[in-house]
């Protein structure tokens, strides 16, 4: 048997029985979080854990065509009638990120006991937008940036919103909350084989235009537009979704690396603290536009916070909270963000000079 292939299945088998194990233990997102502490717990120790790259992309497909079901022409209205919260969100989003990165420059690039050694402007700076971050990475390696402190960053914070929120609204009692269901509640498999195919040609299209996310907005895309345009060919097969969290999970999970633990550790100390920071303050602004556009709370902060796209909407969609605006508020924040965060960077730089 092939190295990775071998790895691959030990990886999925230790991933399973995490899983199994947070089903018994009452753990929220058991099927994404199981697998991700299991997997980050293991590689951290040098054991051979690996993510596949198809299987990762195949569960960003399922969990995409997933979430396009909820968005009905009711629901889509209903989006479409909160844009105003979604810009405020844009630009909450890219000051937060801007006041990150400046706050990192301040504490590691002048002298002190917090000092990192050739730490650059654009370092922090690509290290510190909320969203995108393998695309942050790519922008930073063009500016020179150190590569490696701007990815740690990025999957750091994303892990660390994964496992705070769900946890916290799980002690909160917050879930069960939302009345909007996908528009197809039984699988009917001949149609559940059309949104497959069609979803998948979505997917094949967002790749070869390079954009991001491709797996996962792809197949959203088109299962959104069969939704919207009122047609219900299929829901999809819980155990499908539940194989897709796991393998979504390992993905984060493989991330953190022995190497990652011997990365700079004041480096990775003050993001955990910047991401706890963050998330206090999306706390507040999500209970201020709560109350402007009577939403619920818990929903706002989903469709706020500072974590990926891909883990927030999973976990509103497990806990039921608002899964359309949550996924909506994400796509519109990440568009943004991918669009703006390199002239936002060009214009920083000449006002400096």
């Amino acid at each position: 048997m092939p190295v990775n292939l071998a790895r691959t299945v030990l990886t999925l088998l230790l991933a399973l029985a995490a899983a199994a194990l947070c089903v018994q233990l009452r753990v929220p997102l058991p099927w994404m979080i199981g697998p991700l502490i299991a997997t980050a717990a293991l590689s951290m120790l040098g054991a051979p854990t690996y993510s596949a790259t198809p299987l990762r992309n195949a569960g960003q497909w399922v969990i995409g065509a997933a979430l396009g079901l909820y968005f009905t022409p009711q629901v889509v209205a209903l989006v479409l009638g909160l844009w105003w919260a979604m810009l405020l969100n844009v630009l909450w989003a890219l000051a937060l990120g801007v006041a990150f990165g400046a706050w990192l420059h301040r504490v590691h690039h002048g002298p002190g006991v917090f000092h990192i050694a050739g730490l650059s402007r654009s370092t922090t700076y690509f290290a510190s937008p909320i969203g995108g971050a393998s695309e942050m990475t790519l922008m930073a390696e063009r500016r020179g940036a150190q590569t490696e402190l701007v990815a740690s960053a990025h999957s750091l914070r994303v892990l660390l919103v994964t496992l705070i929120v769900p946890f916290g609204f799980q002690f909160a009692g917050l879930h069960g909350l939302d009345t909007t269901l996908p528009g197809p509640r039984v699988v009917n498999w001949p149609g559940l084989a059309s949104l497959g195919a069609l979803t998948g040609m979505g997917c094949w299209v967002m790749v070869r235009l390079r954009l991001t996310n491709p797996w996962f907005l792809g197949a959203m895309a088109v299962s959104l537009a069969v939704t919207a345009s009122g047609h219900t060919w299929s829901a999809i097969p819980t155990p499908l979704t539940n194989a897709a969290q796991l393998v979504i999970g390992i993905s984060l999970g493989v991330r953190f690396t022995q190497a990652f633990v011997h990365l700079a550790p004041r480096w990775l100390a003050s993001v955990a603290l910047g991401t706890l920071v963050m998330m206090a303050l999306c706390a507040g602004y999500a209970w201020v536009l709560a109350q402007a556009t009577q939403l619920h709370w818990a929903t706002v902060l989903l469709g706020t916070s500072p974590g990926g796209i891909a883990e927030m909407a999973i976990t509103a969609k497990v806990l039921q909270l608002g899964v359309p605006l949550v996924t909506a508020f994400h796509v519109t924040r990440l568009a943004a963000v991918l669009l703006l965060a390199e002239p936002m960077y060009r214009w920083f730089q000449d006002e400096k000079t």
